[in-house]
């Protein structure tokens, strides 16, 4: 992954925000696969006070910069182009 610069990438930017922290995590860590740099924010604070939940989504952020590239991997992954097929062998 890269080294964030904030001279070079900018501020954090929201990208997308989800109620589910497991999702938000699948979505980092495809982010981070395509080399994106990618944060979450809020994701403790659902941990903290269950009744926040339905309230507070969790945030999945990326540097300025890679704003861009970070929808691109999000509407692949939208898409299906990471989903494996059933008759594959994942062993």
């Amino acid at each position: 992954m890269h080294d964030y610069d904030p001279e070079r990438d900018g501020d954090w930017v929201t990208l997308h925000s989800c109620f589910s922290p497991t999702q938000a995590h699948l979505l980092m860590g495809c982010l981070h696969a395509a080399r994106v740099p990618a944060a979450l924010a809020d994701q403790h604070l659902l941990q903290s006070d269950i009744l926040l939940a339905s309230a507070v989504p969790v945030r999945l952020l990326v540097p300025e910069r890679w704003l861009a590239e970070g929808r691109q991997v999000l509407a692949a992954f939208e898409r299906g182009d990471f989903a494996l097929s059933d008759d594959a062998d994942h062993g």
